[in-house]
C-alpha cells in the first residue's frame, strides 16, 4: 500500500479544503467525485493490479513514464528541503494519475493529458530540451511561467469554462503531497492520537503548521 492509500477519507476532505484555500478558494476539478475517491482505499485502475508483484504499472491511460513525468512536475513544485523529502518521494505522480483516472470527467482528463504535452512543448521551446532532461532551474522557470499563465486565465475564466491544465496539476500535486505520510510527518508536525486535547498552542513565526490527526 502506498503512502497516499494509507490516509483516511476524512483527512483527505480536510486536505482538499485547506489546499483549496491555498489556491484561492476555488473548487477542485473532480468535485464530489474526488471526495468519493478519497473516502477509502481504492485499487489503481486497469492493469496496475499486479503492481505489487511486478513493480510499477500503468494507471488508466497513464504509463509508468507518464507517472514519472508527473512525479518530476510535482517535485519541481514541492522539492526536497533540509527538513522534508519532496513530492517525488511521496509518490505524488502515481497519485495524480489515479485521481485523474478515477475522478475527472472525460473532458477534464483530455485537458490534463493534453496539458502534459503542452508542458513538454513549452520546455522545449524555452530551453531546447524536454522536461525530463531539463535542469532543476529550467524546470522551475517553465512551471513558474505556466503558473503565471494559469493565474491570469483564472481572472477572466467564466464559471462554465474548464480549468487551466496547470491549475489541475498544481492542485493534485499539493493534495497528493500534503496527504501523504511524508507530507504529514515531515513537512508538517504530526502527533499521533489519542493524546491531550490542546485547543490553543503557542506559535513562533516560521514554524511549520500542525497536521490534523489521522
Amino acid at each position: 500500500m502506498t503512502d497516499f492509500e494509507r490516509m483516511s477519507g476524512i483527512d483527505r476532505r480536510e486536505a482538499i479544503r485547506r489546499v483549496s484555500v491555498l489556491l484561492g478558494g476555488v473548487a477542485f476539478v473532480g468535485g464530489s467525485q474526488l471526495l468519493t475517491a478519497c473516502a477509502g482505499d481504492r485499487p489503481a485502475a486497469t492493469d496496475s493490479a499486479q503492481a505489487g508483484a511486478t513493480g510499477p504499472a500503468a494507471i488508466g491511460e497513464f504509463s509508468v513514464a507518464d507517472q514519472q513525468f508527473l512525479d518530476e512536475v510535482a517535485d519541481t513544485i514541492l522539492p526536497s528541503t533540509a527538513k522534508s523529502p519532496g513530492a517525488k518521494a511521496a509518490a505524488t505522480g502515481p497519485f495524480m494519475a489515479l485521481m485523474v483516472t478515477d475522478t475527472y470527467t472525460p473532458a477534464d482528463q483530455k485537458i490534463f493529458r493534453e496539458g502534459m504535452a503542452k508542458l513538454e512543448e513549452a520546455c522545449k521551446a524555452a530551453h531546447q530540451t524536454g522536461f525530463m532532461q531539463a535542469t532543476p532551474e529550467q524546470r522551475t522557470a517553465v512551471l513558474t511561467t505556466l503558473d503565471q499563465e494559469q493565474h491570469a486565465f483564472q481572472k477572466t475564466r467564466k464559471p462554465d469554462e474548464p480549468q487551466h491544465y496547470f491549475r489541475m496539476m498544481k492542485e493534485l500535486a499539493l493534495l497528493g503531497f500534503f496527504t501523504s505520510e511524508i507530507g504529514y510527518t515531515k513537512a508538517m508536525r504530526y502527533k499521533e492520537t489519542p493524546g491531550k486535547y490542546e485547543p490553543c498552542l503557542p506559535y513562533t513565526k516560521g514554524e511549520t503548521s500542525w497536521a490534523s490527526h489521522a
